[in-house]
């Protein structure tokens, strides 16, 4: 893989440019990811900060998390696709949430842990037994 890589919202108004590998990715069951993911989960890929260089502006909220810091997040205002989160406290980190597309080995934002399983949805694990087609019927 080489850097750096390129991911753009729907519209193409927004996204990053990310000069290395992520530190971490994670699958997140928590029900504020399902909300987000409007899935049962959403991965999110952690950076360093220095890493990556956002494109476009971008529209803001926030809310408290469970361990009462802030969770910040930056949108595009045109299409609403969630580009990253992180905490106002500690800057330093990243939690990319859109994902590029259409790479030749997206391996990179593959989950190396599951968090927030408390939260699962039950009837997750049974989504890889179904029948699987190729594409839509």
């Amino acid at each position: 893989m080489s850097y750096p890589i390129e991911a753009r919202c729907q519209c193409g108004k927004t996204g990053y440019s990310l000069k290395k590998p992520p530190l971490r990715v994670l699958a997140c069951h928590c029900q504020e990811c399902q909300k987000i993911a409007t899935g049962p989960l959403s991965v999110t890929a952690l950076v360093k900060a220095e890493d990556v260089d956002f494109i476009g502006e971008m529209s803001a909220w926030e809310r408290s998390s469970d361990s009462g810091n802030i969770n910040a997040a930056r949108f595009c205002p045109g299409c609403g696709n969630r580009i990253y989160h992180f905490n106002p406290a500690d800057t330093s980190i990243v939690k990319l949430k859109l994902k590029p597309t259409g790479m030749e080995d997206d391996n990179i934002f593959a989950p190396d842990i599951q968090v927030w399983a408390c939260e699962k949805l039950s009837w997750f694990d049974g989504v890889v037994d179904l029948p699987s087609l190729d594409k839509q019927p």
